[in-house]
């Protein structure tokens, strides 16, 4: 570890609003004249949506003199200007995503459970009220948020993010898809599983495509989420092969099996520290990342 970086913190600022010109200038200014070093930066437009990421470490940080400048640019800029300091000494929290399906998210409480895995498991947000007994039992708030408006539905759940001030956030099956305006936000820190070795078989059906198409090996694929659909960095595949005898029902009771097994890999190993994600794409280190 080089001197001085034990002290480094670590901020995540995330812009989105309508496009214009100068964004990107304004906020690098703002961080270069503060003493912050960019460490990455990134940033997309999608029909007029600008969003960017943009991560910078500070030898020595005033958040209060952080946040209140980095108010006034947003108001400057009428863009929203989000900040997430990094803080490596706090029990990191998770919100899980769920819809209908149960597996996922029992694994992870599972893993809670037994010591497999250590965060604060914050908040259960789902599409609609099927797993709350789960939340119920495990003790974690249970919030329902139904997409009957989608925008409506996303600023809701924006404000349970930050109310719970979620560090993680972990798709257990949430069969819904998250808009470019919520995805720009947190950026590598939104996880999900998909029932197929993408990129083949995207989408909600992967498992019934893969037995109409004759597939002799099905799986599933941890990644993170971007605006493309299930297109994000890819964390961790599984598979299994496909027998004769094997039905479509036998294909998805497996496949389930693998999905929970697979997501709490990949949520372990974003715990742990010990995934970088460059150009792309994820790269695994075989010990904890040095802070």
């Amino acid at each position: 570890m080089l001197a001085g970086e034990k002290n480094k913190t670590i901020i995540e600022v995330t812009v989105v609003g309508k496009d214009r010109k100068g964004v990107v200038a304004d906020i690098t200014n703002f961080i270069f004249q503060n003493g912050g070093n960019i460490e990455k930066i990134s940033q997309n437009v999608v029909r007029g949506l600008f969003g960017m990421q943009l991560e910078a470490s500070f030898q020595q940080t005033n958040r209060k003199h952080l946040d209140e400048g980095l108010k006034d640019l947003a108001k400057k800029l009428e863009m929203e200007i989000k900040v997430h300091y990094q803080e490596p000494d706090r029990l990191r929290n998770v919100a899980i995503f769920v819809s209908k399906e149960p597996h996922c998210i029992e694994r992870i409480l599972k893993a809670s459970e037994k010591g497999e895995i250590f965060a604060n498991l914050a908040v259960v947000i789902g599409s609609e009220d099927t797993l709350k007994p789960l939340a119920d039992k495990a003790g974690i708030p249970f919030h329902s948020v139904a997409h009957t408006d989608q925008a409506a539905a996303e600023n809701k759940i924006l404000q349970l993010i930050d109310q719970y001030n979620v560090d993680l956030i972990v798709l257990a099956r949430y069969m819904r898809i998250l808009t470019p305006n919520f995805v720009w936000r947190y950026p590598n820190r939104v996880i999900n599983i998909h029932p197929s070795l993408l990129p083949a078989f995207p989408g909600a059906y992967a498992y019934v495509q893969a037995y109409e198409r004759g597939a002799k090996i099905v799986g599933c694929t941890a990644h993170f989420v971007t605006e493309d659909l299930d297109q994000g960095p890819i964390i961790c595949q599984e598979s299994f092969k496909v027998s004769d005898s094997d039905t479509l029902e036998s294909i998805k009771k497996k496949g389930q099996q693998l999905e929970a097994e697979t997501l709490f890999e990949a949520v372990k190993l974003y715990l742990e520290n010990r995934l970088e994600v460059y150009w792309g794409k994820v790269f695994i280190h075989d010990g904890k990342k040095k802070k």
